[in-house]
């Protein structure tokens, strides 16, 4: 068997219980099980529960400071910076975010940078936080240089994500999740777990040539979404989440495989923008109606294809993914049971 289908629920209790017994606060605990699998739900399973393995041994390690003292670095009005104090990616993002959504309600805008925090997962994971609050919610971080510019021969700037979620009151908010190199890293890790080879025009090998084997393309360098644009909108992320944050950026981060004994130190930024403030609630629902009902009416000139609106094929996942399982790779899930030992977790994984 390659994969288990597992119930979502049985495995944010068992991640919950898992991340609790490894020290983590059991409410943090919670939400990072929670936003875990959720990613999971979505399809994203790069940044989903397969990356467990790696998060608790950072956290045994002391790379992730499982009790931080998040605080208030400077800033004023409707602009923070916080210090995550090494704190898992996932509470500092969640934190930050959290900051961001409270000061658009007082301003109608609001941005909180955060510093000295670690990898947060799915962008829209906090995007969307924004989102469920009627507000427009814009996630970035930076991440250690991946990427390799045309004609360079080490890489220059990370694949740095950017996630906007757009309330719509409907089915589904609209969202754009999405990293600056043509794929994630973690769809390397998926790879290689699960013995797959890689398209060509992904990665390159630490060399600079183009690879189809992921172990290669993992110790070598992604390629940049759309040439130098995806490469120039890198360097805007990586200077809004780590060099006006005040934190560490390009070169000086610490990778989260390479480096599973220190904290990588990433930078986050946040934007909430409230647009009650504009625009009420029923005319926003109608008007992004008539949006996406204009999307939805673009001819296709294949048979049966269908235009999607940005978050559309994360809904129709989730759907099928509650009812049927998440599917699990057979090494993840041995890895799972193994730390289930280590750590007596009592909580199940159900397999549906």
């Amino acid at each position: 068997m390659d994969s288990y289908r597992i119930s979502g629920e049985s495995l944010a209790e068992f991640v919950t219980e898992l991340l609790c017994k490894a020290g983590m606060g059991c409410e943090d605990a919670a939400f990072h099980a929670k936003a875990l699998v959720q990613t999971n739900y979505w399809g994203i399973d790069s940044h989903g529960i397969i990356r467990i393995p790696a998060y608790v041994e950072r956290m045994e390690n002391g790379a992730i400071n499982v009790r931080p003292n998040i605080k208030i670095r400077k800033g004023e009005q409707s602009l923070y910076i916080l210090d995550a104090d090494n704190a898992a990616g996932f509470i500092g993002a969640r934190k930050g975010m959290s900051h961001a959504i409270e000061n658009a309600k007082k301003s109608g805008i609001a941005a909180c940078g955060v510093m000295n925090s670690n990898h947060f997962g799915a962008g829209a994971l906090y995007a969307r936080m924004a989102a469920e609050e009627g507000m427009i919610g814009i996630a970035m971080t930076n991440v250690k240089p991946l990427i390799v510019a045309p004609g360079a021969s080490e890489p220059v700037t990370g694949n740095n994500p950017i996630a906007v979620a757009i309330p719509t009151y409907s089915d589904f908010p609209f969202v754009l999740d999405m990293s600056l190199s043509v794929v994630a890293g973690g769809k390397l890790t998926l790879a290689i777990k699960k013995g797959e080879k890689i398209p060509m025009n992904w990665a390159t090998d630490k060399d600079g040539r183009p690879t189809d084997d992921p172990k290669e393309a993992f110790n070598g360098f992604l390629m940049p979404m759309g040439g130098y644009k995806g490469l120039a909108l890198s360097y805007v992320v990586d200077i809004l989440s780590g060099v006006i944050t005040g934190g560490v950026f390009s070169k000086d981060m610490k990778s989260m495989y390479a480096n599973p004994e220190e904290p990588s130190e990433t930078g986050h930024f946040f934007i909430a923008i409230d647009i009650s403030k504009v625009i009420g609630k029923n005319e926003m629902k109608q008007r992004m109606e008539l949006f996406q009902k204009y999307i939805k009416s673009t001819p296709m000139w294949e048979k049966n294809a269908q235009m999607l609106i940005p978050g559309e094929i994360e809904y129709q996942k989730e759907c099928i993914r509650r009812k049927e399982g998440i599917p699990v790779p057979e090494t993840t899930y041995k890895e799972l049971i193994e730390l289930a030992e280590k750590y007596s977790v009592t909580k199940k994984l159900v397999i549906v």
